[in-house]
């Protein structure tokens, strides 16, 4: 098919001689300075000792006229002509098909021989390209606009300098032995170097001074590769020449601008990829901007055949058979990237854009493959690289009619021809019309036209005919009344203009960094993004996605905080499809990625979590150990063994942390309400965790008879005040019946033994780390004796140490004991002991002052780290805790109860005698506020972080959580707080310390 097509291609737009065949003769701006221009031109020639060239100007007044023109409207044609007079001989005895071709052998003769140096080579190409480039300008100026036969001159010339270029290229590597051809004349052939033309170049249609884009692959595998080890490095380096070679401004000029961003991911690969990974690339990630670049893909210099062959295994990837909706959306997409990349937005003469602008070619070009992106698949004939002959299949097919067929095609090749008047003027990358009256006037001339009236009558009408095709394709009504975030274009290698205007109307404040950003996920970089059906979710749920962002108010901070999730995320459909279908789940993504980055940290490593929150009631109810169980038992019911059932269980601990923690945020539940919710939580994760252990423990090593464990929880587990980053404080308690003395399993131990294996056990099971994480780390230092004793201790110890050995710290300590998991009649008995213990106290003055004592000792050991350390400050909850636990202790309560055991109710309790009802008012409100910014710090920070130095959607959101307009505010409050407090602990202690407080705060 390709030669087919390339063939007709040829064959249509050179027919006849192409010789310099004069039917348009531009008029010069100044006739006068045009006059002393051509006499300049005759003293070239004749110095040049090409008296011929002198001759036809003086005898031939066509060509004379021509001249005026050319030399006075063009200054690029003007230098060349005047540097090499003989080329009008060339064209009027050859030619332009001969020129063209005299010169093409020339480029090729470059590499043949020996000793031809890199700087000889490229001043050659340089020379006999330009030689090319002004025969083929005049030869177009003189036919009054020749678009259609001067773009496959222009492909022919660009292929025999790619081709001979990599030919260069490939003696040098057969020179150092990384090659070894079967012919030495032609080491390219079986290189395995493959130079794949895009673009305009892959289509046969360049403009006069057109960019070549080009993609370079290798094949490690070629007949023609000796040394695979360093061969990638090799062709990378070589490539790195062949753009040196090719578009290095030297005294010579340049050969071609060379653009190699239309490779795979051409932020991140090299220049040059291995096919394999080419291969792979577009069979995973390719994007659908990339399958309509890949239509006009074509192999145009280098190991020809490999280039082919890799073509070819891309045709799946390109000509799809079905498409799907991602796919028809992102088409959508990049045709409103088409419609706002505007080099202005009305349809105008001076300064348009003719490439870019509205009913420009670049709309032609797009009208056409994106029928052939949809088409293609199953019309073989619409599979072809070149725009017109493709309109003709279309019209073929039925896709368009005919009449429009043959209107887009008259207007494109016009529209081709006033691009390259553009351009040849200064042989510049220029698309735009002139917006002076000279410049317009120049570009009007060289296309024939007499007057500017007459050329704007007919590219006005070009425009508006070409415009309203292109509004018809794919018309969406209302596409232009719709959100902002409707409108974003992320297809592409660069940034769409109209996209950055619509992000900073969005709130954005760097446009083109979220842009390049984004284009990024597109690419399929990150592991999440790379199969297909990820990043054509991602173009489904991007309008809303951008809407959320938007309404976050740090749009810029939580779309970065979104990509450190993104390359972080293991897969990205589950969590696209769940956002897809929840916009209440979207809000709420947005808002943990603008403000609590350890919970985006917990989502990009397991997005499951939010599965729990489909049911968007589910936030709002605050579920108890029942109902927990009920969705926990059915889930370890499914487990294959004892580490599933584990892993099951720190699986469920993490979503459910997830969940508390999403209620505190949105503000569904308080500060109190979530130290109950993450307590509740870790009772029964315990419970379920022993339950686990002791039934693999006791399968090997049996039971002990009448054995019973028991977990004592001390902290804030014992009086229900869980943070999200909380430890587990415990004592490991049991008893047996009386005589037991070892277990009665297979491989029996004493009993002792086996209590402590099993606290080991289970120590083990809560805190190593696994694939799912720590379920909990724990903490037995309270236990009797601290670490210096058995981690399993017996009731009956217990009870002797609590009696006899206890310290007033331990029992202050004791007096937030609670029984979380175990066995239940040995867990009364353990509260009784607690109740006895408590009973045995020292004077309420030894108490308060050994607590004011510990006080001091824990200030020295640990001191604040911050003016938010709301735990360590002085003042802060360790005052507030012992207060409540001195209070307890000497029965400085109103109504005194075994159950009362958080620091809250006893706060809230303390006797008139203890201290005045305004003082105990004060300590409640002191420790609603510091507990609030307790929970909430450790939800939102992975780590110990001065608020002031977090993230600005976290301190916003502080701030409106904590009800106060500023950070400032919120300290002042909590220092006056702290003072309050340490004055009346203070008192009641009497101790005397200073009044500081410090930074974030280190929890247990």
């Amino acid at each position: 098919m390709e030669n087919e097509e390339t063939s007709a291609v040829v064959e249509d737009r050179t027919s006849g001689s192409g010789r310099l065949e004069l039917k348009s003769f531009p008029p010069p701006l100044d006739r006068e300075r045009a006059e002393e221009w051509l006499e300049d031109l005759r003293k070239s020639a004749l110095k040049a000792e090409v008296n011929a060239v002198s001759s036809m100007i003086e005898e031939s007044g066509a060509l004379r006229d021509f001249l005026l023109g050319v030399l006075d409207l063009s200054p690029f044609l003007r230098s060349a002509l005047l540097r090499n007079p003989d080329l009008l001989r060339r064209l009027s005895d050859c030619g332009l098909n001969g020129v063209v071709e005299e010169e093409i052998a020339a480029i090729m003769a470059l590499t043949e021989g020996e000793g031809l140096n890199e700087k000889e080579f490229a001043a050659g190409l340089r020379r006999h390209k330009l030689n090319a480039h002004i025969a083929i300008a005049l030869a177009d100026i003189g036919a009054g606009g020749a678009a259609e036969v001067s773009v496959e001159y222009l492909t022919q010339l660009a292929e025999a300098v790619l081709q001979a270029t990599a030919r260069f290229l490939c003696h040098d590597l057969a020179r150092q032995g990384i090659l070894n051809p079967a012919d030495e004349t032609r080491p390219e052939a079986d290189s395995g170097l493959i130079v794949i033309g895009m673009g305009k170049l892959g289509g046969r249609e360049l403009n006069f001074s057109s960019d070549i884009d080009l993609i370079v692959f290798f094949d490690p595998d070629a007949s023609g590769a000796v040394s695979r080890d360093g061969l990638p490095e090799a062709m990378v380096k070589q490539v790195r020449r062949m753009v040196r070679l090719l578009s290095d401004r030297t005294a010579d000029g340049y050969v071609f601008r060379t653009d190699l961003r239309l490779r795979p991911d051409p932020g991140a690969t090299p220049l040059a990829m291995p096919v394999s990974a080419g291969l792979q690339y577009y069979e995973s990630r390719g994007q659908n901007w990339e399958r309509a670049a890949m239509i006009k893909a074509r192999a145009v210099a280098g190991d020809i055949e490999a280039g082919q062959a890799f073509l070819a295994e891309l045709r799946p990837f390109v000509w799809r058979r079905y498409l799907d909706f991602a796919a028809i959306a992102d088409i959508r997409a990049i045709k409103r990237q088409i419609a706002a990349h505007k080099g202005g937005t009305d349809i105008v003469v001076a300064g348009h854009n003719v490439k870019l602008g509205r009913g420009g070619i670049r709309e032609v070009e797009f009208f056409v493959q994106t029928q052939q992106l949809i088409a293609g698949g199953r019309v073989e004939d619409l599979r072809g690289r070149s725009t017109t002959s493709m309109l003709n299949a279309l019209a073929a097919h039925g896709w368009i009619a005919q009449d429009a067929s043959d209107e887009i095609t008259r207007d494109y090749w016009f529209l081709r021809d006033v691009e390259h008047a553009i351009q040849m003027v200064a042989d510049e990358q220029n698309h735009s019309l002139p917006r002076d009256e000279e410049g317009l006037t120049r570009v009007v001339s060289l296309m024939g036209f007499l007057d500017q009236k007459a050329f704007s009558e007919k590219f006005l009408a070009t425009l508006q005919r070409v415009d309203e095709h292109f509004a018809a394709l794919f018309a969406e009504e209302g596409e232009e009344e719709g959100d902002l975030a409707d409108h974003l274009v992320f297809t592409g290698d660069q940034d769409d203009p109209g996209t950055l205007e619509r992000l900073s109307a969005l709130g954005f404040q760097r446009p083109a960094d979220i842009s390049r950003l984004v284009r990024a996920w597109h690419t399929g970089r990150y592991r999440a993004l790379r199969s297909t059906s990820a990043r054509q979710m991602l173009t489904v749920i991007q309008s809303d996605l951008f809407r959320a962002f938007a309404a976050s108010g740090r749009p810029d901070e939580t779309v970065t905080k979104m990509d450190e999730m993104l390359a972080a995320l293991p897969a990205g459909v589950p969590l696209f499809s769940l956002l897809a279908g929840n916009p209440h789940i979207l809000s709420l993504l947005t808002t943990i990625l603008a403000t609590a980055p350890r919970m985006a940290a917990t989502i990009s490593k397991r997005p499951h979590v939010f599965d729990a929150l489909v049911d968007r009631d589910r936030l709002s109810l605050v579920p108890d150990k029942e109902a927990l169980a009920g969705r926990l038992d059915p889930f370890l019911a499914q487990s294959r063994d004892h580490e599933d059932r584990l892993d099951r269980l720190r699986i469920f601990a993490v979503e459910q942390r997830f969940m508390i923690s999403a209620r505190l945020l949105t503000g569904a539940i308080n500060a109190a309400e979530a130290g109950e919710c993450f307590t509740t939580l870790a009772d029964l994760l315990q419970t379920r965790a022993l339950q686990a252990v002791r039934s693999v423990f006791a399968a090997k090593h049996g039971e002990v008879p009448g054995g019973r464990v028991a977990i004592l929880g001390m902290g804030r587990l014992g009086s229900r005040e869980m943070t999200a980053g909380s430890d587990l404080d415990i004592i490991f308690l049991y008893d047996h019946a009386e005589g037991a003395s070892q277990s009665d399993g297979e491989r029996p131990l004493d009993a002792p033994t086996w209590f402590t294996r099993l606290s080991q056990r289970l120590v083990a099971a809560v805190s190593a780390p696994t694939a799912e994480g720590v379920l909990y780390e724990m903490d037995l230092r309270l236990r009797p004796s601290g670490n210096q004793g058995p981690l399993a201790t017996s009731h009956k110890a217990f009870r002797a140490y609590q009696k006899n050995g206890a310290a007033i710290w331990e029992k202050m300590a004791l007096s937030r004991g609670r029984v979380v998991c175990g066995d239940e009649a040995l867990g009364r008995d353990i509260e009784a002991t607690i109740l006895e213990s408590l009973d045995l106290v020292a004077e309420r003055s030894d108490i308060a002052e050994e607590a004011g004592r510990m006080r001091l000792r824990i200030a020295e050991a640990k001191p604040p780290k911050g003016p938010f350390d709301v735990k360590l400050a002085t003042g802060g909850l360790i005052d507030l805790e012992f207060v409540a636990q001195i209070a307890k202790l000497t029965k400085s309560l109103e109504s005194y109860h075994f159950s009362t055991l958080g620091t809250r109710p006893i706060l809230a309790d303390l006797s008139a005698a203890y201290v005045s009802r305004a003082e105990s008012d004060a300590l409640v409100d002191a420790y609603d506020l510091m507990t609030m910014l307790l929970q909430i710090l450790r939800i939102c920070l992975d780590s110990e972080v001065d608020p002031g130095k977090a993230p600005q959607g976290f301190v916003e959101l502080l701030c409106r959580r904590m009800d106060t307009p500023d950070l400032g505010i919120l300290l002042s409050q909590v220092q006056e707080a702290q003072t309050t407090v340490g004055t009346i602990f203070d008192r009641l202690t009497g101790i005397h310390r200073e009044k500081a407080t410090g930074g974030p705060v280190s929890d247990s």
